[in-house]
C-alpha cells in the first residue's frame, strides 16, 4: 500500500464531506470525486441512556473515510 493511500482527509476536506451529509446531498471525495459509500454504525450503551449514531463515509476509489456522529454533525 502506498502512503499516500493510507492518509487521512485533512479537516477543510471533512468539512466539506460534512456539509454534504447536513445538507442532505450526496457526499463527494473531495480528493477523487465519486460518491462516497455511507455505513451506518451503531454505538454507545442503552443502558446508560445515550447511544451515539455514527455515519462512516467511505471513498471507493482512494479508500480513504471519514467518521462522523449524525446526529451532532462532527468527526467522532
Amino acid at each position: 500500500m502506498r502512503a499516500d493511500e493510507r492518509a487521512q482527509f485533512d479537516p477543510d476536506e471533512q468539512r466539506v464531506i460534512r456539509d454534504a451529509c447536513a445538507n442532505g446531498s450526496q457526499p463527494f471525495c473531495p480528493r477523487c470525486t465519486v460518491p462516497m459509500t455511507g455505513r451506518p454504525i451503531g454505538g454507545g450503551s442503552f443502558g446508560l441512556g445515550y447511544a451515539r449514531r455514527r455515519q462512516w463515509l467511505i471513498c471507493p476509489n482512494c479508500r480513504r473515510s471519514a467518521l462522523f456522529d449524525v446526529k451532532r454533525g462532527t468527526r467522532n
